[in-house]
């Protein structure tokens, strides 16, 4: 088959796509998907150029996200049959491939309406934003959460669940095409983050210029300081990505009795991951939640699809079709 390795760590350029590279094959408890198309998301970039840590044997396959069809299953599979249509949360040998070998529990039903482009665009994006808000800021329906950065993959996500789930959502982008897709979405009010007012803008929304319950925070390193000055009483940050080091300044916080929440979607329970696939199956099965596709790109382009996710002003999920 295909797929993508990479022989080093190092900038995109590492990435080269193979032939001639052995087919998986199932296991016990284990399955193969045929993939129609890979997530690219932020981290896969991090772990290719060593950031996040060098304990994997090279060379290596990325990809976390991917959809296909199940081509076989081993012994032991309950909950996948070959033919059927998934989502894969996670793998063993990466879906950045023509095909995956992933644990049974990596992968998901993926509904008829759903595409596959769509379905490459679930795990990472929604796990995250549904940890983020529902199991780290405890967010509950009324409140009001504001996504900064709604225009790309998680952002898009975090607007689709906060407005399912019934809270008042605020959204930020820095372009009028991003803006007007994340009102499209169901953000209440929209703000453009390059507007000098657009902090005091968000707080005159809120009630009483209170301030918002919850902030989702996707670059935290230029944002965390002012988020701090936005929150309401008791109101809670919580830092989905950052790149560099920020200067806050304590006393925003005590002020609030706020709080700043790290996460990641790696260090999610086995129980909240399962309550994040229920949460997700339905809202995929029932239309509140239909992923955004912002481009594609076919496999050997994948060192390009890197360098775009990483770039500001981002759209939707970048998917690479094998």
């Amino acid at each position: 088959m295909r797929a993508i390795l990479v022989q080093d760590y190092g900038d995109p350029d590492v990435m080269r796509l193979e032939d001639g590279v052995p087919d998986p094959e199932a296991g016990p408890g284990q399955v193969v998907v045929r993939i129609h198309a890979a997530g690219v998301n932020p981290v896969d970039t991090y772990i290719r150029a060593g950031n996040y840590g060098r304990d994997r044997s090279l060379p290596y396959t990325p990809g976390i996200d991917g959809a296909g069809i199940v081509e076989s299953v081993g012994d032991g599979v309950t909950n996948a049959a070959p033919g059927q249509r998934v989502y894969v949360a996670g793998s063993i040998t990466g879906t950045y491939a023509e095909k995956t070998l992933c644990d049974a529990s990596q992968v998901h039903a993926l509904p008829e309406q759903v595409s596959f482009s769509q379905g490459a665009g679930v795990w990472v994006p929604y796990g995250t934003a549904y940890q983020a808000l529902v199991h780290r800021a405890q967010g509950r329906p009324g409140e009001t959460v504001l996504v900064h950065g709604a225009t790309g993959g998680v952002g898009t996500a975090a607007v689709q669940i906060a407005a399912a789930l019934g809270f008042t959502v605020i959204g930020t982008g820095g372009t009028d095409h991003g803006r007007a897709m994340v009102r499209e979405q169901g953000a209440h009010h929209v703000f453009d983050h390059h507007d000098p007012d657009y902090q005091q803008k968000i707080k005159d929304v809120t009630p009483d210029g209170r301030g918002v319950d919850v902030i989702l925070e996707m670059l935290a390193n230029v944002n965390l300081g002012h988020d701090l000055t936005l929150l309401a009483s008791k109101g809670r940050t919580v830092v989905i990505g950052s790149r560099g080091r920020v200067e806050i300044d304590p006393r925003d916080t005590m002020a609030r009795d706020a709080a700043i929440l790290g996460m990641s979607l790696m260090n999610a329970t086995t129980d909240e991951v399962a309550r994040i696939h229920a949460a997700l199956g339905k809202g995929l099965a029932d239309g509140s939640l239909c992923p955004i596709v912002g481009q594609e790109m076919p496999l050997v382009e994948a060192p390009e699809a890197h360098r775009q996710v990483l770039d500001s002003g981002a759209f939707g999920k970048i998917v690479l079709l094998p």
